[in-house]
């Protein structure tokens, strides 16, 4: 068998490097960019610049915005009093498109993972603690919820054992998800109706 290009083999790597992406899907793609318009890869790259350049991390949340403060956050018909902690931006857009959510977001950025080598520093735990003590020290305290939304995973479970442990002791009230998730799901992946009955199922913790 002929070996490959190398633009093309290196292209291959380089899409195999994306979560979910296999050797044979990587390959898939490049066949297909291969066999596509100059124009088409052209505008494709520039709009990955264009993401990356255009593309802000919300100061209050840690979600995606184009703004240093996102629309949900400078909403002030937003209950700011209601925190929704997440593990991804992406599950901000999961709780979203239910449409009857109505207060904000924090974005931890991942889940505590020993085996991967991720530590409850290098996630926005910190960030959500000092957040809420800020919210108390306004005298914010009443009808404040920390609703733990993290996936029903291992990891999810344990982060959200952990952020109960880290807030306990502010008084306020701190919810978990429902079981509308089975365990191991994602929030990015469930439909609306299983995501709503996990939202609006959330228990005590």
């Amino acid at each position: 068998m002929a070996e490959l290009p190398k633009s093309v083999r290196n292209l291959i790597l380089a899409f195999e490097r994306l979560p979910g992406i296999g050797p044979k899907s990587a390959a898939r793609l490049v066949f297909y960019l291969l066999n596509t318009p100059k124009n088409y890869v052209m505008d494709l790259a520039k709009l990955l610049v264009e993401f990356k350049d255009e593309t802000k991390i919300c100061k209050e949340c840690f979600s995606v915005s184009d703004r240093e403060i996102c629309p949900i956050c400078s909403d002030d018909k937003r209950n700011k009093k209601i925190i929704c902690v997440v593990e991804k931006a992406i599950d901000v857009m999961a709780v979203e498109s239910l449409g009857g959510f109505n207060g904000v977001y924090h974005v931890l950025g991942g889940v505590i993972n020993p085996l991967e080598h991720v530590s409850p520093e290098d996630l926005k735990i910190h960030e959500l603690v000092v957040k809420l003590k800020k919210m108390i020290e306004k005298g914010k305290k009443d009808e404040m919820e920390v609703i733990l939304a993290t996936n029903p995973t291992m990891e999810g479970e344990a982060t959200a054992l952990y952020i109960k442990k880290k807030i306990a002791d502010l008084g306020i009230k701190i919810t978990r998800i429902g079981s509308g998730l089975p365990m191991g799901a994602d929030l990015e992946y469930a439909d609306q109706a299983t995501l709503s009955r996990a939202l609006d199922g959330r228990r005590d913790i």
